[in-house]
Formats: C-alpha cells, sequence, structure tokens
C-alpha cells in the first residue's frame, strides 16, 4: 500500500463524507475537492470509488489485524489463549470499523450490507491464516483433535464477524451470548476438550 500525504488525504476525505452522505451518493469528484486535492490524482492511487473504500476497510483495521498476526509466533501460549486472542481481536476491528459512527443520513439496507460485506470479507480473509496457524500448531501438539484447521478457522471467524459486528444481523446480548456460548461448546467437542473448559473464551 503507498504511504503519501495524498494517499492519506483521500482515505481521510472518503471518511469524513461517509459521516454525512451514503456511499451511493458520494461522487470521486466530491472525494477530491473534500482532500483538496485534483481528481486526477485520486486516480493516481485508486482505479474506482470502491478501491478507496476498500483502503479505508484495511486502513482502519490494519492495528488489531497486526495484532493478531503476531499471536502466530507466540508458540509459548496455549492455542487456546491465542485464539481467544484472536476473538478479542475481532472485537477491536468491530470497534476501529469506525466508518458510519455519528452519520446523521439514513443508511439504506443495501447500502449497510454492501458496507459490512466489505468489512466481513476483509476481516475473515486476513485472520483466517493466522487461525488456521495456531489451531494446527495445537494439532501437532496434541492439544487440539481436529483434522480441518482450515475449515474450523473460517467457521469460527464467520460466526464472530457476524455476531461481534452486530449490525449486519442485528441480535440482543443475550442472543449474541447464546451463539458465542454454542460456539465454544462446539469447540470442546470439536477439539475434543472436555466441558466448560474453554468457557474462559466467552470472556473475550
Amino acid at each position: 500500500m503507498p504511504n503519501g500525504t495524498k494517499y492519506d488525504k483521500i482515505l481521510d476525505a472518503l471518511q469524513e463524507l461517509l459521516k454525512k452522505k451514503n456511499i451511493q451518493t458520494i461522487s470521486v469528484s466530491e472525494i477530491a475537492q473534500t482532500a483538496g486535492i485534483g481528481k486526477g490524482s485520486i486516480y493516481y492511487y485508486f482505479p474506482s470509488k470502491d478501491a478507496i473504500l476498500e483502503a479505508l476497510v484495511k486502513r482502519d483495521y490494519k492495528k488489531p489485524l497486526e495484532t493478531a498476526k503476531n499471536l502466530a509466533q507466540q508458540t509459548d501460549m496455549s492455542p487456546f489463549t491465542r485464539m481467544a486472542m484472536i476473538f478479542q481481536a475481532c472485537r477491536n476491528s468491530s470497534l476501529e470499523f469506525h466508518i458510519r459512527k455519528n452519520i446523521s443520513t439514513p443508511v439504506t439496507a443495501p447500502e449497510e450490507a454492501f458496507i459490512h460485506q466489505k468489512y466481513m470479507s476483509h476481516l475473515i480473509s486476513e485472520l483466517k491464516p493466522t487461525l488456521t496457524d495456531i489451531i494446527r500448531q495445537g494439532i501437532e501438539n496434541g492439544e487440539i483433535h481436529f483434522d480441518r484447521p482450515a475449515a474450523l478457522a473460517e467457521i469460527v471467524l464467520i460466526v464472530l464477524a457476524i455476531k461481534l459486528d452486530n449490525t449486519l444481523v442485528p441480535s440482543a446480548p443475550d442472543e449474541t451470548e447464546e451463539t458465542i456460548t454454542g460456539l465454544i461448546s462446539l469447540l470442546e467437542k470439536g477439539t475434543e476438550n472436555p466441558a466448560g473448559s474453554l468457557n474462559f473464551l466467552r470472556a473475550f
């Protein structure tokens, strides 16, 4: 990803505009005007408005995702402790994603779905390899008994991305808690760990 003042100004401009307008009504010219640069500069860095939005999502999630990726190297820690920290990274990612924060314009369901599709796609694709590595290490150490680490990682992340974001499929706190409890129960059974042994994951 390029590092430059104009590049960041473009992302800042879109983020600012999203507080006031819907993504569908924002033009590239308006982004350029808000950023204080020429429209041609936009196309030097990005081929489209959609690409700007994707870059903004990546920037907002950079810190928590880097933290999560570093966990793959912490082999002195239990894989489940690191998995719990991945859960926390998911929570942090949801908090970091403040594009829609304080928006004053009503948001339509299709637009909300479009923006959150960007969020979940990036979150799952970035965290899946990390969580897969952690699960695989647990398998090799005999702490986890499961023969499809990548599939398990994807299942966990899909559930967490949807439930912890709580926008695409809004849920009451008790419903979210029930889903997380169910996920932990499945993890315990699927990895052949005693019932209740992974309850500490709920704290994250």
